[in-house]
């Protein structure tokens, strides 16, 4: 499938680096994605559930000192479109496909959190060529029941305002600290936006009904890393121990004092055990 690139729409600063914000068109539907870094070697960043690209903002600029970073809103999220669909792992899956092959990327280094764990996992099984090396990041994909802070996030995407998304992101982080307000008011203007929350619910269906993702981990060859908060409370750190023995090739790494989004907390940190892997330490 065939994308067709829009110009430049804004260009965003975080932290002295600049990203460019860019539109494609994949199969009649528009997807935001940013962009920065000119190298030759590329990482492509996946998020999660109800986030979008700017969920990444505290490691870009450590990435795009190396590589060029590539973070699409997902189809369904963020600023991209959201069409009526069954938001399935395979849905997603082949949406990545088209994504990259759009954007002229035929390999990369892929980084998948949470929901866009599972989906990078299920799209390395399946394109195995494309993918040089993989990081997951508190991926779903094996837990089966919810837990508090996933019901909490659940109620924030139905029922967006300032205090059940608050309440949602100190849960997931579990510091016991703030969160910044650029985070809780971005989720409230994503969630409010036309079919936003058809697509949230869709896609909780679509993990529900998936099958766990044991087989496909085990067929996948590629170099992996795992990263997990020791605090994780939405996808719970004991469920990487089905990851590292399903995997072929997989180095575990524990981030002490942290929850859901390690690159969030730590962001330094994160990057540093990255690019450590990626070999750029």
């Amino acid at each position: 499938m065939i994308g067709k690139l829009t110009k430049t729409y804004l260009l965003i600063t975080i932290e002295a680096k600049i990203m460019q914000e860019k539109f494609i068109d994949i199969d009649g539907h528009k997807i935001r994605y940013l962009e920065s870094g000119n190298s030759d070697k590329t990482l492509v960043l996946i998020h999660g559930l109800g986030a979008s690209a700017e969920r990444w903002d505290q490691v870009i600029p450590f990435f795009a000192e190396k590589f060029r970073v590539v973070i699409p809103d997902l189809i369904g999220f963020g600023y991209s479109d959201k069409p009526l669909a069954d938001y399935t792992i395979d849905f997603f899956s082949n949406f990545l496909k088209d994504f990259l092959e759009s954007t002229n990327i035929p390999s990369t280094n892929l980084i998948g959190s949470s929901l866009g764990g599972q989906i990078t996992a299920e799209f390395t099984a399946s394109n195995p060529q494309t993918v040089e090396k993989l990081i997951l990041v508190s991926p779903s994909g094996m837990m089966k029941q919810s837990t508090p802070a996933l019901d909490a996030y659940i109620m924030a995407a139905l029922y967006p305002n300032p205090q059940t998304a608050k309440n949602a992101f100190e849960m997931m982080e579990g510091s016991g600290e703030s969160i910044d307000e650029r985070i809780v008011n971005g989720f409230i203007e994503r969630m409010t936006l036309p079919n936003a929350k058809l697509a949230f619910m869709s896609t909780v269906l679509g993990l529900k009904n998936a099958e766990i993702i044991t087989k496909k981990l085990s067929s996948i060859s590629t170099q992996t890393m795992l990263i997990w908060g020791s605090d994780d409370p939405v996808i719970p750190i004991h469920h990487a121990d089905d990851f590292v023995t399903s995997l072929k090739d997989c180095r575990f790494v524990r981030m002490d004092s942290c929850g859901h989004t390690p690159y969030v907390q730590q962001p330094r940190v994160f990057s540093e055990k990255v690019l450590d892997f990626l070999g750029y330490s």
